[in-house]
C-alpha cells in the first residue's frame, strides 16, 4: 500500500535510535506531536538519516525534541516496533537502537516534533499514557541506569 509518509509501509524496516536519560529518580520523557502515535509520551529519539552514525543521531534528536545536549554512554537495548494495520499489514516497522545519554548542557524545552518534554519519576510513570512497550523498556532498564553494554565503535 504505497504512500506520501516514507516510513508508513516502508519496504524494510525503518532504523531508529532513542535515548534513556535519568536524573535521580527521574527519566526525561516527550509527548509526541505528530503521527504516529501523536499525544503519547515515550523516549526522546527518532530516525536515522542517511550517512549519520548512530551516536550523532542520537544527539541530533535530543537536542532537536528537548533542546539538551547529550552524549550517548552506552547502548542500553535494541528494541523493535511493528505497528499493524486493520488487514494485519506492517503499518509501521522501526529498529531502534536505545542508548543511555549523559546531559552536558541545554535548556529543557519541547521542540521539533515533541508537544512537551518533562522529567518523569519513575514512580510516576503510571500518569502517563506510553507508547506501548517504553514502561517495559523502562522498568527493564532502570535499575541498569546508565550501565549498558559499553561496545566498541568501528566506523567505516
Amino acid at each position: 500500500m504505497p504512500s506520501q509518509d516514507s516510513r508508513r509501509y516502508p519496504p524494510r524496516p525503518v532504523l531508529g535510535v532513542g535515548a534513556l536519560i535519568y536524573q535521580g529518580d527521574s527519566i526525561l520523557l516527550v509527548q509526541r506531536g505528530n503521527e504516529p502515535l501523536k499525544g503519547l509520551w515515550a523516549l526522546p529519539g527518532g530516525a536515522v538519516e542517511t550517512g549519520e552514525y548512530l551516536e550523532d543521531a542520537i544527539v541530533r534528536e535530543v537536542r532537536e525534541e528537548t533542546g539538551l545536549q547529550v552524549k550517548a554512554s552506552s547502548i542500553a537495548t535494541v528494541f523493535e516496533r511493528i505497528m499493524r494495520d486493520e488487514t494485519g499489514g506492517a503499518e509501521y516497522h522501526y529498529v531502534l537502537v536505545d542508548y543511555f545519554c549523559d546531559v552536558l548542557g541545554g535548556n529543557l524545552e519541547a521542540g521539533d516534533d515533541s508537544a512537551q518534554a518533562e522529567w518523569v519519576p519513575l514512580s510516576e510513570l503510571d500518569r502517563f499514557s506510553l507508547t506501548e512497550g517504553t514502561r517495559q523498556v523502562i522498568d527493564a532498564l532502570s535499575r541498569h541506569n546508565g550501565s549498558g553494554v559499553k561496545l566498541p565503535v568501528f566506523r567505516a
